[in-house]
């Protein structure tokens, strides 16, 4: 089978947008004040690359892929089209929004018709290109390859260009080998492949050994399986609850042969779709949605969150920018940080306190989040305000929320009597909730207690912190004055000094949280984690990094969430294991943010200690069995070196309570990116199956240096799929590898 190498266009053939895009046209590019210069772009004809117009003559690249892009968003919707150009101009400016590091283009149509032509355009290919399955992809990749090994376009291939060809996909061949696959292919013996050859060749270079013998198992009707031999397939090696009807509708959706189709039959090609479908991912399909109960209290829930959520880079002279904030909501990011310090002209700035990083408007950063607080999740987000303004600023900060979130924020609590516990993510549903200090008890909110305009609170933890590591002894914690205007706007997230779990039993409401620096908090994780889990069964704790990490990195958070801690801040800017760990463990439940915490951490009568399992005869160990089969089509490291082939190996790493933690590899495959193979067991012991999280890394092994990331997915147990199944790969920064995947067995058995 030889695809179409012109995938893009697949289902839009004629469409307006897509003409346009095509044809091009004109935009201004808007880097700075004095920067805004027209450039040309243009849709390319394989509708998957733009081209634009550069000032520089040598450039090697101008052009990106729309796999690069995030999003685009309509509208004077950055930092720099607000900054840089007039607000009469909105409705012709539109930002392009990349995964990763790279910066956003912001650009400027001539009218608000073309910009809106634009994007809509824009978006739809998107939109096409993210539909089409990873085998679609995969086939298609390859076919662009072959079409640009052809340097001459004449449709033929030479030995050279196929030697050429292999070392683009990622595989490296000796001269013996590549001319034996060249001579097999030649059966017209004219020293190049053509027409039927390259399909042969395309054929014999995608063929799976793995694919084969299990196709060849189940495929017992003419050589093909018919509805009721997929059906068996999938009961027997993927433990899957089809029925005989699920099968059959599975063959008419995705069966790419018509003829097998009407005879309700699979082919080999329709076998490999499955893989590449949501039902043949490693991933739980039914965990792709919310499915948990959320209508217990808030603190029963982890909750994704981020620190210094303002900054983009480091924490010393980066950054700091509205569009962190955007990326962090956008990625279901429930707990945002917001440092406030007085600024001129009367305008509360946020930044990193005492360091070079920029500053950011207040303001604008509660403008950004009353846009985008839901568009990734309709569950509430909280606001932890770490608070270094004047009174004055203070009242202006409560004016600011209020007039720009307006009924989107929670300013008294739920109903007409006292609460006894907190609301659930359900009933807050599209809230905004404040973190902060508050003067006086939340039962004041009912019974118009009068409360002074000012008065002084101590200031918060991680101030204190910042300001001891600035200074060489341990600071007393200082007083601030607090608006009553500010101190209003705190209801269920008041936050309190942590002194001991015996206290905090005693004297904190409910309502009331304590917040931890990491080494704190791993202390009471490392020595006194039953107590710590049972705070947390009624209380809200907050885990922040060390004021030391000047560079953004992170803590692990698994040891936190092990001690039932909910509100494990990490920076979001900063691609690392971490924040695998940190995505994965939210990636099921509709990706909202809010995970429920597993039964024996919410219920009092469990006495669980991650420490110490042997308290826990309850607990449902597993032995999960491993099999790492092979993987394909990894990307190349270095595209500026052809003969430069990544060294595969596949590391497994389970996360969880510390008698789970393990790590185990294959050996790593020279030369070859592209179809490598391991067929290598391995087995690990599972004791808390709710907690544990498991990691697939795949690296390019180097004998003379650490080896170099290729990619990784990262997802808890408790959502595989067992049996044969794909494992997607995503980039550091979270975004997905086109293509790319590992082919794996999984199985799970109790112990």
């Amino acid at each position: 089978m030889e695809p179409d190498g012109n995938l893009g266009k697949h289902g839009l053939e004629g469409d307006v947008d897509l003409q346009f895009l095509l044809q091009g046209g004109e935009l201004t590019k808007v880097k700075s004040d004095s920067w805004q210069k027209k450039r040309f772009y243009r849709l390319q004809e394989d509708c998957e690359t733009m081209w634009h117009e550069s000032s520089k003559i040598f450039r090697k690249n101008n052009t990106f892929s729309i796999d690069d892009i995030d999003s685009v968003r309509q509208g004077r919707e950055s930092e720099g089209l607000l900054k840089y150009t007039d607000d009469s101009l909105e409705d012709c400016c539109f930002s392009i929004i990349f995964k990763g590091k790279r910066k956003n283009l912001d650009l400027m149509a001539s009218s608000p018709e073309e910009a809106k032509l634009w994007v809509s355009g824009l978006e739809k290919v998107i939109t096409h290109m993210d539909n089409l399955n990873s085998q679609q992809k995969s086939e298609h990749w390859i076919i662009s390859c072959m079409r640009k090994a052809d340097k001459n376009g004449d449709n033929r291939m030479t030995l050279k260009e196929l030697k050429h060809f292999l070392r683009q996909i990622n595989v490296e061949v000796d001269d013996t080998h590549a001319t034996m696959l060249f001579e097999k292919c030649d059966t017209s013996r004219s020293g190049t492949l053509e027409g039927d050859e390259i399909k042969q060749f395309y054929e014999l270079l995608t063929y799976r050994e793995e694919i084969e013998v299990i196709y060849g198992k189940y495929a017992l009707t003419d050589g093909q399986m018919s509805a009721a031999n997929l059906l068996t397939f999938l009961k027997t090696e993927q433990m899957a609850s089809w029925s005989l009807e699920d099968a059959e509708n599975f063959i008419e959706k995705h069966e790419p042969d018509q003829t097998a189709k009407q005879k309700k039959h699979l082919t080999k090609d329709g076998f490999l779709r499955y893989f590449s479908q949501k039902e043949g991912s490693i991933f739980n399909p039914e965990h792709q949605p919310v499915y948990q109960d959320m209508s217990q209290p808030l603190n029963h829930y982890f909750i994704s969150s981020s620190h210094n959520t303002y900054l983009m880079e480091d924490q010393l002279k980066g950054p700091s920018s509205t569009e962190a904030y955007i990326r962090a909501l956008s990625k279901g990011c429930r707990c945002v940080e917001l440092d406030i310090w007085d600024g001129p002209d009367g305008e509360p700035l946020i930044y990193h306190g005492h360091t070079l990083t920029s500053r950011v408007l207040f303001k604008d950063v509660i403008k950004a989040i009353k846009d985008y607080a839901f568009k990734a999740s309709e569950y509430p987000v909280i606001l932890s305000l770490e608070n270094h303004c004047s009174v004055q600023q203070q009242k202006l900060m409560a004016h600011y929320m209020i007039s720009i979130l307006g009924s989107a924020l929670l300013t008294h609590p739920l109903g007409n009597e006292m609460p006894s516990a907190l609301p659930s993510p359900q009933e807050l549903k599209r809230r905004i909730l404040v973190k902060g200090k508050r003067l006086n008890k939340l039962d004041a909110a009912f019974n118009n207690n009068n409360t002074e305009d000012v008065d002084s609170v101590s200031e918060e933890d991680e101030a204190a912190e910042v300001k001891e590591s600035d200074q060489k002894t341990k600071p007393k914690k200082s007083k601030i004055k607090l608006a009553k205007e500010l101190s209003d706007l705190v209801i269920y997230c008041k936050s309190v000094h942590f002194n001991s779990f015996e206290h905090a039993k005693e004297k904190q409401a409910f309502y009331e949280m304590a917040s931890f620096k990491e080494s704190k908090a791993k202390t009471l994780a490392d020595n006194s984690a039953s107590a710590f889990v049972h705070h947390n069964m009624d209380k809200l704790s907050r885990i922040y990094p060390a004021g030391s990490r000047t560079d953004s990195s992170n803590y692990n958070p698994v040891p936190m969430w092990n001690a039932g801690c909910q509100i494990v801040a990490l920076n979001f800017q900063t691609p690392c294991k971490q924040m695998d760990l940190n995505q994965g463990r939210f990636l099921p439940n509709g990706k909202c943010g809010y995970i429920l915490k597993p039964e024996f951490m919410r219920n009092p009568d469990f006495l669980f200690d991650p420490n110490n399992l042997t308290k826990a005869p309850w607990l449902r160990r597993k032995t999960l069995h491993i099999m790492v089969i092979s993987a394909q089509q990894l990307p190349k490291l270095n595209k500026d070196k052809p003969k430069s082939i990544v060294d595969p190996l596949v590391r497994v790493e389970i996360y969880g309570v510390a008698a789970d933690r393990a790590s185990q590899q294959t050996p790593h495959i020279n030369n070859n990116g592209f179809n490598p193979t391991w067929n290598r067991n391995f087995q690990f012991i599972i004791n808390v199956p709710e907690l544990a999280i498991v990691r697939f890394e795949v690296e390019d092994y180097d004998t003379a240096s650490a080896n170099d990331f290729i990619g990784q997915y990262t997802l808890p147990f408790t959502s595989m799929q067992y049996g044969y199944r794909r494992v997607p790969l995503l980039t550091q920064s979270g975004g997905i590898i086109p293509s790319a995947g590992l082919f794996v067995h999984i199985m799970a058995l109790d112990n």
